[in-house]
């Protein structure tokens, strides 16, 4: 039987401010529109698990389906349907597994490298335009604090948090 979760004291009005403005971040590129408008910038017909798939794919070694469906927090029939349509596409192929002859693992093609780097450049100049007041020391200054916020999340992701797994900011997946 699951453990119940322990009270906590509550949260800050600093946390409770931060949870808020990474809520609003997420709705805002998770907007279909938002979707629909950095496809048509990068040139990538892709929906947004196939997206997802691809960054999360481009930021490690070619990696088995099963673990890229635990990374993503999805099923793994979900993983390889996506990756069916990526293959089909020319973005991503299969390559033998070196440490068990019978395994694959999912790596980017070339093209799967170019729709990637589509993808965050289009990505990259829209936030630029959004940023563009702010000063290059407090630009270094967030991208700091975001990072050291994704690693604090990564190594709590498993704690549970009011009965909820820690996942604030996580890819939307379909």
């Amino acid at each position: 039987m699951p453990t119940p979760p322990q009270p906590t004291a509550p949260a800050s009005q600093e946390v409770i401010e931060i949870e808020r403005a990474l809520t609003r971040i997420t709705y805002l590129i998770s907007r279909t529109r938002q979707h629909d408008r950095l496809m048509t910038l990068a040139g990538v017909p892709l929906d947004r698990a196939a997206v997802a798939l691809l960054r999360q794919i481009a930021e490690s070694e070619p990696l088995r389906p099963g673990e890229l469906a635990n990374r993503l927090a999805v099923e793994a029939s979900h993983i390889t349907r996506q990756v069916q349509q990526l293959q089909k596409s020319g973005y991503v192929t299969r390559v033998p597994d070196p440490d068990d002859r019978r395994a694959q693992r999912i790596e980017l093609t070339d093209a799967g490298h170019e729709a990637v780097r589509r993808i965050r450049e289009a990505g990259a100049r829209g936030m630029q335009m959004a940023l563009s007041d702010w000063s290059p020391d407090d630009l270094r200054q967030l991208a700091t604090l975001f990072h050291r916020m994704v690693d604090d999340f990564l190594s709590h992701a498993d704690d549970e948090v009011g009965g909820q797994v820690a996942s604030a900011g996580a890819e939307p997946t379909s």
